[in-house]
């Protein structure tokens, strides 16, 4: 079953890996695309007019940041907790969104995969769902997910995943996008582009014009557009599908001089030598730093006989204003703002044709120098379609991301291996050392024997978060009973809710049974609501506090340095503690146990003096046998306590450390109690949900007669 779940886990991880990493990627590496779909979403839920266009870019960066490193963070394994719950909440926050878009259809493509891969809304919604289950799984099962990077070095490979993609998308945007996916790309012809093969279906669309004229704005059709009215100022326009037909690359270009109503777009289209294109989709917002290149390139091309077009979708007011505060002299011609801003990613960015065929593109940041135009175009570099580097760029992000990446994971892995071999020959050595120890005197030996019949011998049930006042009070009575009437051979301790310590111990015989509590507070006294302090267990009648389990780590965030306090309180106030360290599945599966155990003690009670070690009795509980049904094998058990008393003997002494009690707490039952406590190091049990029924706890207790 473990290993289907695994398979299942990680087969959901990837899928959701390679989906963020790629749909991430491409909307990175074309910012201002992904700002344009954030708009469409605005303006479909009428928010555009609030949010500018600067914060809309910076979201843009922004998410596609996000889902890119969630998706190296999942392929790898990093935070895999986290990661799991954020992909499950940003899938289900997806799937919503979807949802809507197939119900409303406020916007026909969602943009998942920018420009390189087109969905409709149905397609979009049932991939959601598919990934949407993935997170699930992984968020059930997230600890299944295979590691490839330690711990340790987790932080190198987030940190390195999110400036890489920045620094991608920040390039994009200044220069181009690295990998153009739109059909305006270098290489394409456009009046092929806008081809439809002999007999295809053909889309019928609706074409509304907006103009306004003395503040009122009207809506006109081909129809009854007033091109004989120029006192009607031309706004924008909006395109309906009226019947959905073939649709070619390239569907919606034209350009109309709007001083005639002409349609040139077919004579620049067909002309046979050079035509430039200046780009500029908003002239109000244009970047006009690199004016005076644009004018040089403008009286180039006039010089060679070449074509020059300015391409906007702004109003004659605003040509105007560009013309004012750059001195542009180069006519401005009216073509549909989305496919301007699709054309090229740049306001103005410069487009060069040669036959109608696109062959090469510039930013306004990377426009051609005066210096460069020094000749024909035809002799030139800048006149020739430049080769297609594709594959050179794919080297470059395998060189500066994916080999950088792969080197450190194989770092990882061969450091963790070797890190391993030295712990596990460390270990090794410390067990083949005891054991020599032992063989070589037999005085030792037997002294050892005896001290550890000397040792106390410990049964201790943990009641957790179970039975009402009452029902405590009634087992405690039957316990108690049942241990006055046969005397155990050990130690028998109860440990209770807060609630029923000072009841509890109105009916035990504190010879036959002492009482202790679950936990205490880290505070000595004050405003700590709901906390219980340690004076106030000890005022109870109880003699022992259970700390450091793994629950109230685990599900209370309780750290090293809390439990230190609790333990020094605990000791101020006469109380005995019952310490508990252990491993979970995932660390023992990595063969961590021993450093994960030699942490949690250095941490907590290492600190403590011979005299106070006297009052410490420790529970080894492996996490991952508690609840679960699973036991350790009584040798993995003794292995464990053998080790844990070693590293005692270490701080304090082999004497003391033969004096510690040192307890099992892991699934412990009357069936399997006598074969672990007939190891030599397993000195009684700290008892879970066995502990809630007398003859159940009786059972386990009676194991010591055996």
């Amino acid at each position: 079953m473990n290993k289907l779940k695994t398979l299942l886990v990680n087969l959901s991880r990837a899928l959701l890996a390679l989906t963020f990493i790629f749909s991430g990627f491409v909307k990175a590496i074309d910012p201002l695309g992904s700002q344009y779909k954030i708009a469409e979403y605005l303006e479909a839920v009428q928010l555009s007019a609030y949010v500018p266009d600067w914060a809309q870019l910076m979201v843009s960066i922004a998410l596609s940041a996000i889902e890119f490193t969630l998706g190296v963070m999942l392929l790898l394994a990093i935070r895999r907790r986290l990661a799991s719950k954020i992909s499950l909440l940003f899938m289900a926050v997806m799937t919503a969104v979807t949802l809507w878009l197939t119900v409303s259809n406020p916007i026909q493509d969602c943009g998942c995969f920018g420009d390189a891969i087109h969905l409709t809304n149905t397609q979009t919604f049932i991939k959601n769902i598919v990934l949407l289950v993935a997170a699930i799984i992984l968020t059930r099962w997230p600890l299944h997910q295979m590691r490839f990077v330690s711990k340790t070095n987790q932080w190198i490979a987030f940190y390195f995943t999110i400036v890489f993609i920045c620094i991608a998308s920040l390039l994009s945007l200044y220069h181009l996008p690295i990998f153009d996916f739109r059909p305006y790309y270098i290489g394409q012809n456009i009046k092929k582009g806008m081809e439809i093969p002999k007999g295809a279906k053909q889309t019928t669309y609706k074409t509304t014009f907006i103009c306004e004229k003395n503040g009122v704005t009207k809506e006109f059709n081909e129809n009854n557009y007033p091109y004989n009215d120029s006192t009607w100022v031309f706004k924008d326009t909006r395109q309906e599908i009226l019947e959905q037909g073939y649709e070619p690359p390239i569907h919606d270009f034209s350009i109309t001089n709007e001083q005639t109503g002409n349609d040139i777009t077919d004579s620049i289209l067909t002309h046979k030598g050079y035509t430039f294109l200046l780009i500029a989709p908003v002239l109000e917002m244009a970047d006009d730093s690199n004016f005076g290149d644009i004018d040089a390139i403008y009286e180039y091309a006039k010089e060679n006989g070449y074509g020059f077009y300015g391409l906007t979708a702004s109003t004659d007011k605003a040509v105007q204003h560009w013309r004012d505060i750059t001195g542009a002299e180069y006519p401005f011609y009216t073509t549909d703002g989305t496919t301007l801003k699709t054309i090229i990613r740049s306001n103005p960015g410069l487009v060069l044709l040669y036959k109608g065929t696109i062959i090469n593109k510039w930013s306004h940041n990377d426009l051609p120098k005066q210096a460069e135009l020094n000749a024909p175009l035809s002799l030139i570099e800048i006149g020739r379609e430049p080769a297609n580097n594709t594959w050179t760029k794919i080297m470059l992000i395998i060189v500066c991301y994916i080999f950088p990446l792969s080197f450190l994971i194989a770092a990882d892995r061969i450091w963790s291996w070797t890190r391993w071999v030295r712990k596990r020959e460390e270990w090794l050595k410390q067990k083949e050392d005891w054991v020599k120890q032992k063989e070589q005197s037999n005085k030792l030996y037997q002294l050892l024997k005896r001290k550890r019949q000397m040792r106390k011998k410990i049964v201790a049930g943990n009641w957790k978060m179970n039975e009402t006042l009452q029902e405590g009070i009634e087992l405690a009575k039957e316990i108690n009973e049942s241990l006055k009437a046969e005397k155990p051979n050990c130690d028998v301790v109860i440990c209770t809710p807060f609630i029923h310590l000072a009841s509890v111990a109105q009916v035990l015989d504190s010879s036959v049974v002492g009482l202790g509590a679950e936990n205490c507070a880290d505070k000595e006294k004050g405003a700590y609501t709901g906390e219980v302090s340690a004076a106030m267990v000890k005022s109870t009648g109880a003699q022992y506090v259970i700390l450091g389990h793994s629950e109230r780590r685990q599900y209370y965030g309780e750290t090293a340095e809390i439990l230190k306090e609790k333990v020094q309180l605990a000791l101020a106030n006469g109380l005995k503690v019952i310490f508990c360290c252990g491993e979970t599945l995932e660390e023992r599966e990595a063969e961590k146990q021993n450093e994960v155990v030699k942490a949690e003690l250095e941490g907590s009670v290492f600190n403590l003096s011979a005299e106070e070690w006297k009052s410490i009795i420790l529970a080894y509980e492996p996490i991952w046998a508690i609840g679960t049904g699973k036991t350790a094998t009584s040798d993995q058990a003794q292995e464990m306590l053998a080790y844990i008393r070693s590293i005692v003997a270490e701080k304090y002494g082999k004497e003391v450390a033969e004096d510690t009690s040192i307890l099992y707490g892991g699934s412990c039952k009357a069936s399997n109690a006598p074969e672990l406590f007939a190891k030599p190091d397993i000195d009684g049990g700290l008892i879970g949900g066995a502990s809630l029924k007398a003859a159940d706890f009786k059972g386990i207790i009676d194991a010591w007669k055996k």
